[in-house]
This record gives C-alpha cells, sequence and structure tokens, in this order.
C-alpha cells in the first residue's frame, strides 16, 4: 500500500470504531487543495467499494460498505500519473511488472490504462506503482459489519504468516489477537494443505503412469494457474484439478458449518481475486493481506507481542506449513508419493519455478519437449509466498522463520496427522483410498 494510502486507511480505520466515519470523510475531502474526485476513488478503495464522488459521496459510501458486494475488479487505476517511471524501452513499471500484458498506453491521451479482459487482479502493478495512482481493494471496514454480529467468523491464515509480526510473536498469541479484533477463532491453512498433499500425491500416481508422463501443480498460487490458464492453455489438462489450500479451507469449514464466514489472510493481492473466480466466489468471504492486518493491528492497539497465548491442539503438519516457500510443496507431495506410491517414488523427478520469469521459462521449455521432470511446480514470487507483495518482513527472512516453525512442528508427515484424517471422517473420506472416489474428493477439485 502507498505509504500515504497506509496512514489514511488506519484513519478510516479508527474512525469507523470511534462511530466518527461520516464526520472523518466529510473533514477529509473538505480540503480545497486536494483533488476530491481522486481522494474518494482513494477512500472508497480503502473502504473495498467503488464511489465515484458527488454531493452525496459520504451517504453513497455508507451504504455501500453495509450492503458489499464481492462482485468487482479489485486492482484499478484511480488517476493519470506523471510516467516519470518510463525506462528506456518506452515502458512504465507497471507494465514492466504485469506478467499479462494487461497495462497498455492509450494513443491519445499517452497515459497508461488497465485492460480488464487481460488484467487478472495480481496486484504486482500495484506493489511497483510509484505515484500510488494504481490501487487494490481493501476489503476490512464491510468486515467489521460481519465482525459485530452475532455470527461465527473464522480467520484462516496462510503457511507463510509465521514472523510477519514479530520474529516471537506465536501462532497461539496471532489467535488471541484476531480474537480481540472480533474472529471467532483461527485456523491455520497448511491444515488443509495437509489435505491437499494427499490428493495430489494420489493425482501423480493417476497421471503418472510412465517415463514420458508428468504434472503441473502448485494449486496454491493464482499467479501460476492464471499463467497456464491464459498463456499456455494447451497445457492446462496437465495441471492437477484441485483447489488451493485457502479454497480448501474454506470448502472444509463450511461443510462442517454451513453457517459460519471465512476470512483468508495472506501475502498477495492475487488471492482477493481468486476468492471472486466464478467458480469460486462465495467460498472465502473476505481476503486481507498481512500488510493490511498490521494497520489494522495498530489502529485496534493491538500489539500481538504483549497478548497470552491462547493454545490449541497441535493439528497443522511441518509439510503443510511448508507450502509458505518455494520448494515446499514439492517435497511435502513427493514426501506423500514416497510413503504411499513407493513404485512411482523411484522415477519421480521434480522441478519448481521460482517467480514469474522462471516459470514462464519452464512452461516454454515444456511446450518444446525440453524439460525432463514428470512433477513441476511454480510460484509466482521468488522465494514463494513468503516473498509475497505484501509481507511484513524480507523473503529470506521469512523463509527462515517458516522453515524453522516446520520443524518443529510435532506432526512431521501429512499422512500422520490424526487431527486430518478425523476431519476428513466427517466429510466422508474414509481411507487413502477414499482419494481416488470422484465424488468424495470433489470437494477439493477444480475445474480448470
Amino acid at each position: 500500500m502507498n505509504t500515504n494510502y497506509d496512514e489514511l486507511f488506519k484513519t478510516l480505520i479508527k474512525a469507523y470504531y470511534n462511530e466518527s466515519f461520516e464526520e472523518t470523510v466529510l473533514k477529509l475531502l473538505s480540503n480545497e487543495s486536494l483533488d476530491k474526485t481522486a481522494l474518494s476513488r482513494v477512500i472508497s478503495s480503502l473502504c473495498g467499494v467503488d464511489i465515484k464522488y458527488d454531493n452525496n459521496y459520504t451517504e453513497n459510501l455508507k451504504k455501500a460498505i453495509a450492503n458489499y458486494e464481492i462482485h468487482h475488479k479489485i486492482v484499478q487505476k484511480i488517476k493519470n500519473c506523471s510516467m516519470d517511471c518510463v525506462n528506456s524501452t518506452g515502458k512504465t513499471l507497471c507494465q514492466t511488472s504485469c506478467p499479462f500484458d494487461a497495462i497498455l498506453i492509450d494513443k491519445d491521451t499517452h497515459k497508461t490504462y488497465i485492460d480488464n479482459n487481460k488484467c487478472t487482479d495480481c496486484g504486482f502493478c500495484v506493489d511497483v506503482c510509484p505515484t500510488g495512482s494504481i490501487v487494490d481493494r481493501i476489503e476490512f471496514i464491510p468486515l467489521i459489519h460481519l465482525l459485530n454480529k452475532e455470527s461465527t467468523v473464522i480467520a484462516a491464515v496462510a503457511p507463510s504468516i509465521i514472523g510477519q509480526f514479530g520474529e516471537n510473536v506465536t501462532i497461539h498469541q496471532l489467535r488471541t489477537a484476531f480474537k480481540k479484533i472480533g474472529f471467532t477463532d483461527m485456523v491455520e491453512v497448511a491444515f488443509f494443505a495437509d489435505m491437499l498433499t494427499i490428493k495430489e500425491a494420489v493425482e501423480f500416481n493417476t497421471l503418472v503412469k510412465t517415463k514420458d508422463d508428468f504434472m503441473i501443480t502448485s494449486c496454491c498460487c493464482p499467479m501460476w494457474i492464471g499463467m497456464l490458464k491464459r498463456l499456455y492453455s494447451n497445457l492446462i489438462d496437465h495441471v492437477s484439478p484441485s483447489v488451493s489450500p485457502m479454497i480448501a479451507s474454506g470448502k472444509v469449514l463450511k461443510t462442517l458449518n454451513p453457517h459460519c464466514k471465512v476470512v483468508f489472510i495472506g501475502p498477495c493481492i492475487a488471492k482477493k481475486a481468486e476468492a471472486k473466480e466464478k467458480d469460486l466466489i462465495g467460498i472465502i468471504d473476505y481476503v486481507l493481506t498481512f500488510q493490511e492486518l498490521k494497520d489494522i493491528f495498530v489502529s485496534l492497539n493491538i500489539s500481538p507481542e504483549e497478548l497470552e497465548e491462547d493454545t490449541s491442539t497441535e493439528y497443522a503438519s511441518r509439510e503443510g506449513r511448508i507450502y509458505a516457500r518455494t520448494g515446499g510443496v514439492s517435497i511435502a507431495i513427493s514426501e506423500a508419493i514416497e510413503n504411499l506410491f513407493p513404485e512411482k517414488a523411484k522415477f519421480l523427478k521434480v522441478i519448481h519455478g521460482d517467480g514469474v520469469k522462471e516459470c514462464r521459462e519452464i512452461l516454454n521449455k515444456l511446450e518444446k519437449g525440453e524439460i525432463h521432470a514428470n512433477f513441476i511446480e511454480g510460484m509466482g514470487c521468488i522465494g514463494g509466498c513468503v516473498g509475497g507483495p505484501k509481507v511484513n518482513i524480507p523473503k529470506e527472512k521469512g523463509k527462515e522463520l517458516v522453515d524453522k516453525f516446520a520443524e518443529n512442528s510435532e506432526i512431521q508427515i501429512s499422512l500422520n496427522n490424526e487431527c486430518m484424517n478425523n476431519i476428513l471422517k466427517q466429510i466422508n473420506i474414509n481411507s487413502v483410498q477414499d482419494f481416488t472416489d470422484k465424488e468424495k474428493v470433489r470437494i477439493f477439485k477444480r475445474d480448470l
């Protein structure tokens, strides 16, 4: 988030909790030296909605927040910029950051604009824009309405969360912090990654029958899936048809409690877009980033490092937790294959792409038959999720802390996760063999 917007976001949160929201917005817009149209678009985006400035702006903003709709684009350009970031090839920073060539220059105005037909809402352009001209919508203020109701609202946190709010902040202190905000409980998405580890190991056994077969995985990264769907659609039949761990968390939690709401907290903007894809809509109710959560904690005077621990029984494994970094998915699924299908493990050959550039190089070579691996993992961000655009700490530190957290897990192997097995039985998956049953495993499948 642009630094100036960061402070504005915190101001809006405080105002909303202090019941001075309307007064605060009117005051912000009363500054005659500011462009009210541009500022109103920033405020709308920070409130998760899209309201244009007029004489009834504040009232319309409040109504839109109260009647929040999830059917909307995430990334938008809110104002024209100076184009001072153009490089020697004539491209702006936002253009060079876009993996899908979705940012173009208008021939008449000579300004950039976003082609919504090409844009996947990955948010890379938001991260590099030096002027704050491109923003992503933040869903916390509409979420406050839900948190204030008598609803069951679960925070589902990405495996990369450890260390993001202090090197010594434990997962149990984070649970306490979420409850202070108003969440009913917090769960690790790593737990649902454990389920997908088994599912994808079984998928590998089904898809890879000879040395010439291969399987494309990394269902957790929406950038990787988006790249395959848009740019390498001829390879899509080789992709494991799995939902991401984020989506799996929502599907399982809502199967167990159809009335609950699920909020995902992670390191990237692309997850906001994934939650709004047509075949997935309604599974995850809101998405927040680590940077947004940091501002929320500051605004509400919550210091996770000072809180008591709200402990729970250990339920996520080392394998699920290392999904947070490049190579983690490959390690987890390779280990599951070795345990479940040793005859296949002997010719398992893994390769992974680290960042958009490497991912495209691998897929280009794959199309030409120049890749000899049979298990291919891709992560759109360098380092994996610990290197996402909305993390609070450097990716190197993130990987270090994730690895340490994972290695100290009471449960090392997903197959040995008794808590997971108990939950699977509640959704009618009673054995590894059941993962071959199309109906039983439908909860974890997606038609790409």
